[in-house]
């Protein structure tokens, strides 16, 4: 006799499965028919579809549909998931079935098996686990609920974090006066607080979009079960299911005005990576500012100094690379490229059925986890604690032919571009030319040419 497996029967017959295996047959029939990439869905996904099955359950059994005892019994067994036990037990490729059915299966079959361990009466993964539901709403309930959960305890605190290390990082910065640059090239000065304050600004409008976005991820498909129409399922299911989850989990949701729009597409997470993807853009272009501005230290910018974090070289002692925000651009650029596999699953509803969820869910939950854990590093191993070289910063001011500008509605622009160019040939200091080439008095000049009253803007 084979100890090693059992034999489980779905509709299409019987399956050899291994002994120890919580799922059956059709989580089985996924793994011998997906054996492609060897990723899973994240935890996060799971833990929701189980939350989802809970949540059915109770509302289920409040309705009259399910009996308490095999409802409580199932109930308790998403419990287990929900706390992260038996995550062995979910081994089906994200490239399935587009529906997610061999995912929506795999749960209810663990949830049966438990459910049944702790029973007296035998739960089945279709009739009671999966009632009044489908794999065609669950999935994408699943990703619109695991996505808000994720974005409101994970993405916006991490986000906030970072933009409130950027403000008081700006206003401890607020009396260092750079040289700004346009095109990589010497320009006006301005103040690193006003620097800072820029990115800072970045990441504030990143929170609201991603806020304005989750109103519409927080519209649910579950209740619409095949097709949308909501066959087998209890008219009154839908919307008692949101109201236990908003209860559960603290976010408002609520049933999609149309079910047929939330099986049809995925919209609202289309719209929501994009607003991922704008952040990546905010991260990617702080990332490269911090780099740029520590350079060197000798041959390049030398603004500021990252803290040293690990050797930099296998090979050139001392050397100390930029790694959070290398690191941070890394990530922007796996964000940008799930959203671009987002947009192309998003447009693969055709009829009533969007079949790209699994992986469309597989790349949100992914995008949001790693800009959320990247956040964190940017803000408290790069920026919190970057120190200013003030003597490279007044060096490069002192040199700069682009302070001439504030002379232009004095001496016109083209007498002052003489002086520019003069100063950037002889390589000396701005104000010493100015003097020799007009007959402004070097007082006036220092007063007009000060780095830090340039920074200000206006008029002279």
């Amino acid at each position: 006799m084979n100890t090693e497996f059992r034999i489980e029967k779905d509709s299409m017959g019987e399956l050899q499965v291994p002994a120890d295996a919580l799922y059956g047959a059709q989580t089985q029939r996924a793994i011998n028919n997906f054996p492609i990439s060897g990723l899973v869905l994240p935890p996060a996904f799971i833990k929701t579809v189980a939350l989802i099955k809970q949540t059915a359950a109770k509302a289920n059994i409040q309705l009259g549909v399910l009996d308490s005892t095999r409802g409580e019994a199932i109930i308790q067994a998403a419990e287990q998931i929900i706390q992260g036990k038996h995550a062995e037990q979910f081994p089906v490729d994200i490239f399935q079935t587009g529906s997610g059915t061999s995912t929506n299966m795999n749960v209810n079959e663990v949830l049966a098996h438990l459910a049944s361990e702790s029973c007296p009466e035998a739960v089945g993964a279709n009739d009671h686990v999966n009632m009044g539901q489908s794999s065609n709403d669950v999935i994408p309930t699943a990703i619109h609920v695991s996505t808000a959960i994720e974005c409101q305890r994970q993405l916006l605190p991490a986000l906030d974090h970072l933009a409130e290390t950027l403000e008081a990082k700006a206003i401890a910065c607020r009396d260092y006066t750079k040289t700004g640059r346009t095109h990589l090239m010497d320009a006006m000065p301005m103040t690193l607080e006003q620097e800072l304050g820029a990115w800072a600004q970045q990441i504030r409008n990143g929170i609201a979009r991603v806020s304005g976005a989750l109103p519409r991820v927080q519209k649910l498909a579950q209740g619409g079960t095949a097709v949308g129409t909501g066959i087998n399922a209890h008219p009154e299911f839908a919307a008692l299911f949101a109201d236990t989850m908003t209860e559960v989990t603290g976010i408002a949701f609520s049933p999609n005005e149309s079910f047929f729009e939330s099986l049809s597409c995925q919209d609202a997470i289309v719209e929501l990576s994009g607003q991922l993807k704008t952040i990546a853009v905010s991260l990617m272009k702080i990332a490269n500012d911090l780099r740029w501005m520590n350079s060197g230290p000798l041959a390049g910018l030398g603004e500021i100094e990252l803290t040293a974090l690990q050797p930099g070289s296998s090979i050139m002692p001392g050397k100390v690379n930029p790694v959070i925000p290398e690191a941070t651009a890394m990530v922007a650029a796996q964000v940008i490229g799930n959203d671009a596999t987002i947009t192309i699953a998003g447009q693969s509803g055709t009829f009533q059925l969007n079949v790209m969820l699994p992986v469309i869910a597989y790349n949100i939950l992914q995008s949001i986890e790693i800009i959320s854990q990247v956040s964190i590093s940017l803000a408290d191993k790069a920026i919190a604690d970057f120190t200013v070289r003030e003597d490279n910063l007044q060096e490069a001011l002192a040199r700069n032919p682009i302070l001439v500008t504030a002379l232009n509605p004095i001496i016109g622009y083209a007498k002052a571009a003489k002086i520019a160019k003069s100063a950037y040939k002889q390589g000396r200091p701005i104000i010493d030319v100015a003097e020799e080439m007009t007959d402004i008095p070097r007082g006036e000049l220092e007063k007009i040419l000060e780095p830090k009253h340039l920074a200000a803007g206006g008029v002279n």
